[in-house]
């Protein structure tokens, strides 16, 4: 079976092509999708339309088509990663983790340890908090294993994993 993933948030690191390099490594039917991570084609989205010299109906207009491609890729996707990094306020990843929760989409947050408070809400709806992009070979595996995991409704789960496979990934803590 193969899976879709939708890697949601901060553009400025490699964080998406770690995770996809992971899953690449242990072959794991796993098929990415994105949100534009090119910020003038962002801003350029709606440009097709029509030619708009006020900045604010182009941002609207752009902003529409975002969300339209957005919108089905979060639908789509069986499980996504939403991370924030800690230089800009990322109201993107923050709606799309409130889109992926109403629509009882499973998700990880990915982020340190100086928003943990401003994300305790975002960080509530979602299956785990990750401090970093997983790395290499862990990635796809643990991907996979949240994908395939058990929902056990109404309880908290905390898996203790070992510190020597695990000691680069940063996983605090699971809800499955």
């Amino acid at each position: 079976m193969n899976w879709t993933v939708y890697l949601s948030g901060e553009i400025h690191t490699d964080w998406r092509q770690q995770i996809q390099k992971g899953s690449a490594e242990i072959n794991l039917p796993i098929q990415f999708t994105s949100a534009v991570t090119d910020h003038q084609a962002s801003d350029a989205a709606g440009d097709h339309l029509m030619a708009n010299e006020n900045t604010f109906w182009r941002d609207h207009q752009s902003a529409k088509v975002n969300a339209l491609r957005t919108r089905h890729m979060v639908e789509s996707c069986d499980i996504a990663v939403v991370r924030f990094g800690d230089q800009y306020k990322q109201w993107n990843a923050a709606f799309d983790a409130g889109l992926l929760s109403a629509l009882g989409k499973r998700y990880i947050t990915l982020h340190d340890d100086t928003i943990i408070h401003a994300l305790k809400e975002v960080d509530g709806a979602a299956m785990a908090w990750a401090k970093k992009a997983p790395a290499a070979s862990v990635a796809g595996a643990f991907i996979q294993w949240l994908i395939n995991a058990p929902l056990l409704l109404g309880s908290l789960t905390l898996f203790l994993f070992r510190n020597d496979l695990f000691r680069n990934v940063g996983w605090a803590w699971h809800i499955v």
